[in-house]
């Protein structure tokens, strides 16, 4: 982890436990990990300062408002020029339907995750917002039928990291 904080196993603790529940108290957080609250509350703030803590987040149903139906569009821009890339990834973020973008290597440019009420909105959406932009070469799409939250994010391990230089197919990010 180049250009990162050294994490010990309590901040380790901390990132899993905040991971599966960002509204859980200090008090609680400190018990759970054996520190101090007031320990645990300078160390979640070391944390936030150096970056490892982005912020937190509100995770809602798409299907509880009237967007049950997910899918991603692969989308494959041309030409693939900075002009035509800015104004492109705002428009796709201003989307109501969008609900997360993906700037890829390969023959996809984008990978783009929509939530909508049904079949008719997902392609009314395909032709009205991407195939009707002179930009957009191509759009396949992939419906989605179940989603599974993974994580918790931890730091890669030493192994791993000699893995992905070694090549033995896994990767890992830092």
């Amino acid at each position: 982890m180049s250009d990162s904080l050294v994490l010990d196993p309590v901040d380790l603790e901390i990132l899993r436990l905040l991971q599966n529940d960002a509204r859980m108290t200090y008090r609680d957080l400190a018990a759970a990990v054996g520190v101090a609250a007031s320990t645990c509350l300078d160390r979640v703030a070391r944390l936030r300062r150096g970056g490892v803590i982005l912020g937190y987040e509100l995770r809602v149903d798409p299907a509880r408002l009237g967007r049950p139906l997910e899918a991603l569009l692969s989308v494959q821009v041309r030409p693939h020029r900075k002009e035509l890339i800015g104004p492109f990834v705002e428009r796709v973020r201003a989307l109501p339907q969008s609900r997360a973008l993906f700037h890829l290597t390969g023959p996809d440019d984008y990978l783009v995750h929509v939530a909508v009420a049904g079949a008719a909105g997902l392609q009314r959406l395909v032709l009205e917002e991407f195939t009707a932009r002179r930009e957009v070469a191509r759009v396949e799409t992939r419906l989605i039928f179940q989603r599974w939250e993974c994580g918790p994010v931890l730091p890669a391990s030493a192994a791993e990291s000699r893995s992905a230089v070694e090549g033995d197919g896994v990767v890992a990010d830092g």
